[in-house]
């Protein structure tokens, strides 16, 4: 029987240091805000655009909310990103993902000021990630680094396998854990013995976005597994990548979908507005 690693109460420990640190700034004069920026009525993207304009409220964050039409142009949402990039009002910025198809991303994100990018998708973030010289991070990789530091788990020489190569989670992830000294193989779709190289790892993370797909037989007795998906199973109930229920009994610590890596994301997005606050004002 594994431990379970409880994002909810994890992510409530570092919202709470994230306030105390926003009171403390705001006594010296400075108040941190973020702003959101949606194009398009994507229902999911609501949901999270909502989210975290009440998780900013209940942290003393400013939330500066821009809710675009799905028309708008690229040259629009350039000419709103250079705005809010000049403005010492807003310290970080996020424009939700995905964007309509005749939006480029790369585009917009590049376009964002790499010090108020509290997503941490810029190239020069991205950059600084990889020599391991980084002030903010992706928010679910760096929830997860919380996740594996609460389970007291060491990774320094461990094994590690990240199934996964997203530019938003999985090579972040990897290169996390590579700092950690952690011995890291990142897996994909063109992996070969995929069972077999996930079965030897000390700490595997899942981000496919394939519902259940890890199973036991993929896991070695007693690893720490993180999962990262959210996606819909056969009776339309939330699930993960990890088939939960067969795997738990033979990890010896999961975390559970939902109320595993979910809440951490939006507790770092919060974290990386603060640091971003903090290295503006010096």
């Amino acid at each position: 029987m594994s431990q379970l690693i409880d994002g909810k109460l994890i992510s409530a420990q570092v919202k709470e240091q994230v306030a105390k640190e926003v009171v403390s700034l705001k006594q010296q004069g400075i108040s941190v805000g973020l702003a959101v920026v949606l194009v398009g009525d994507d229902p999911a993207s609501k949901i999270y655009v909502g989210n975290k304009h009440r998780t900013c409220e209940a942290l003393g964050i400013a939330s500066h909310q821009y809710l675009l039409a799905a028309s708008t142009t690229q040259q629009e949402l350039l000419e709103l990103v250079s705005q809010l990039n000049q403005d010492p009002a807003v310290n970080g910025i996020l424009v939700q993902l995905p964007l309509p198809k005749h939006i480029d991303e790369t585009t917009i994100l590049n376009a964002i000021d790499p010090s108020k990018d509290v997503d941490a998708f810029h190239p020069v973030n991205v950059g600084k990630i990889m020599i391991g010289n980084f002030d903010l991070l992706p928010c679910t990789p760096a929830g997860i680094m919380d996740l594996i530091d609460a389970t007291g788990v060491e990774i320094s020489g461990k094994r590690c396998v990240v199934v996964g190569r997203s530019n938003i989670v999985g090579k972040p992830m990897a290169m996390l854990l590579l700092h950690e000294n952690g011995t890291v193989t990142v897996c994909h779709s063109r992996t070969k013995n995929l069972q077999q190289i996930c079965r030897r790892a000390d700490i595997l993370v899942a981000a496919v976005g394939k519902a259940k797909f890890v199973t036991a037989d993929m896991v070695k007795p007693g690893a720490a597994v993180i999962d990262v998906g959210m996606n819909r199973d056969e009776a339309g109930k939330l699930c993960g990548d990890v088939d939960f229920e067969a795997v738990e009994p033979v990890a010896g610590y999961i975390t559970p979908v939902p109320g595993g890596v979910g809440p951490m994301t939006i507790a770092m997005l919060m974290q990386n507005t603060l640091m971003a606050a903090k290295l503006q004002n010096g």
